[in-house]
């Protein structure tokens, strides 16, 4: 497992994943844009969802090519690529159980959203989170949820799931819970080992 976390944190492979994310959270805004065009500008930060998560990860992996860190994006990079990650697959999956064909485009989904989640945890050794940077993280994170699932500013989802939006928003928010624990698990490094970014 060691070989495969210190392969990652190779500069080469650390600018391919920044190429991969940048062009997913390019695609992903665009993929919000119907939503956004029809979204009240206050509420605008809080609907791109999955884009937003890998537009955090974008900027931490520029950081690790410029030597640098920042524990407060790596927090918000984690928490939210894990739970949108996941979030996004069971949605996708559900659409399937409850009748609704999928398409390659679902597949995409469910390919490239599963990659998020893991790439957060494969990459945890080497954040620098502190613990007030996750509590930080936690209001924010907590606080979508409410955008979403009380003022509906949800991600659309389809027909056969929106007579079920009250449990998703039930799930949503203890995906929240789980995420967060999992960053505070894996990710907070206070008083733990720390493994640097090869040169």
């Amino acid at each position: 497992m060691n070989v495969i976390i210190r392969f990652l944190g190779m500069p080469t492979m650390i600018l391919l994943l920044l190429i991969i994310n940048g062009l997913g959270t390019v695609y992903g805004y665009w993929w919000y844009n119907g939503q956004l065009e029809a979204t009240p500008p206050i509420f605008l930060p809080f609907v791109p969802d999955s884009p937003t998560a890998s537009l955090f990860f974008t900027f931490v992996l520029l950081l690790y090519l410029m030597k640098k860190r920042s524990g407060l994006l790596e927090a918000f990079a984690s928490v939210t690529l894990i739970k949108y990650g996941i979030w996004a697959v069971v949605m996708n999956g559900l659409q399937g159980v409850f009748g609704d064909p999928l398409s390659w485009q679902n597949y995409m989904l469910i390919a490239s959203h599963l990659g998020m989640a893991v790439q957060a945890l494969l990459f945890s050794p080497y954040y620098r989170i502190k613990r007030w940077h996750l509590f930080i993280v936690a209001v924010w994170t907590l606080h979508n949820d409410v955008i979403d699932y009380v003022y509906g500013m949800h991600p659309w989802v389809s027909s056969v799931l929106t007579d079920y939006i009250a449990h998703i928003g039930y799930f949503t928010f203890w995906l929240s819970i789980v995420s967060i624990m999992l960053t505070y698990l894996f990710g907070v490094r206070e008083k733990r080992l720390q493994i640097n970014l090869p040169s």
